[in-house]
């Protein structure tokens, strides 16, 4: 039995965000600061990658372990819910089954594919390594500036 009256679950599950999430903006921090850079949400890509890394045809996925099944037994978050299970595991299963058809097209298309869930975000260094083995190394950056940019210097204290 639900806890919560009808009207305050409709309210509760319509704050559920579909990107921008906590575990999407932690691993954004992350990537970033090990010196990769990437677009969000390609339009154009099957199942919308949360990162897109065109140069090197690669996307990264962050999956909440409950909406997404998470498939790893040890993962507490990713339980099935007590009521109303003849709604939440259709919908649940549906959710996997449509990430197994996106994962499958992207690689049909060329693309590789990394899935980082929301309970391994919890090891920072774990999630480094797999990025940076997924990714290879971060691209230099030259620090170019443009003709009309003048650097401001401070007087020297002689």
């Amino acid at each position: 039995m639900d806890t919560l009256s009808p009207a305050e679950r409709s309210a509760r599950m319509s704050r559920v965000r579909h990107k921008d999430t906590g575990p999407e903006w932690a691993v954004r921090r992350l990537v970033h600061a090990m010196g990769y850079r990437y677009r969000l949400h390609g339009r154009s890509l099957p199942g919308r990658p949360d990162l897109v890394f065109p140069g090197r045809k690669a996307v990264i996925f962050v999956h909440g372990c409950f909406f997404h099944r998470h498939p790893d037994p040890r993962c507490k978050l990713a339980r099935l819910p007590k009521s109303r299970l003849d709604f939440w595991l259709p919908k649940l299963e549906g959710n996997r089954a449509r990430d197994h058809r996106n994962c499958a097209e992207l690689l049909g298309i060329g693309w590789r594919v990394l899935t980082l869930w929301e309970c391994e975000l919890r090891d920072k260094m774990q999630v480094i390594r797999r990025v940076k083995k997924f990714l290879g190394p971060p691209r230099e950056y030259s620090n170019v500036r443009s003709k009309n940019h003048v650097k401001k210097t401070r007087p020297s204290r002689n």
